[in-house]
């Protein structure tokens, strides 16, 4: 059974940091693709970021240079670097992995940015 499990949100000030983890479990992460989502105050979720099996990782433009991922195949989890966060980084943010056409998600963590 595939589980995975946010951590890392919290109240950050605008142009601070956080590091999000995404801790996997029923499969090897170098084997999927993972995908971080963030869902906005009125309910909309968006793909921001995405890290390959091979650990190629893509971003949205609103994200590109500010947020890195990465991942460690020991832990099994992936990693997302939040820096010079802004306001409009608010949300709850989801890791999300797709395996055999079937969506896996985390519960999801909170990161409010105050300006």
């Amino acid at each position: 059974q595939v589980q995975l499990v946010e951590s890392g949100g919290g109240w950050v000030q605008a142009g601070g940091s956080l590091r999000l983890s995404c801790g996997v479990s029923g499969t090897d992460i170098n084997m999927i693709a993972m995908v971080w989502f963030r869902q906005t105050p009125d309910y909309q979720r968006e793909a921001i970021a995405r890290i390959s099996s091979l650990g190629a990782p893509t971003y949205v433009p609103s994200v590109k240079g500010r947020f890195t991922l990465s991942r460690d195949i020991a832990k099994n989890t992936v990693y997302l670097q939040m820096n010079d966060v802004k306001p409009e980084d608010t949300g709850v943010y989801f890791c999300n992995a797709r395996i055999g056409g079937q969506d896996y998600w985390g519960q999801g963590t909170q990161v409010t940015v105050s300006s």
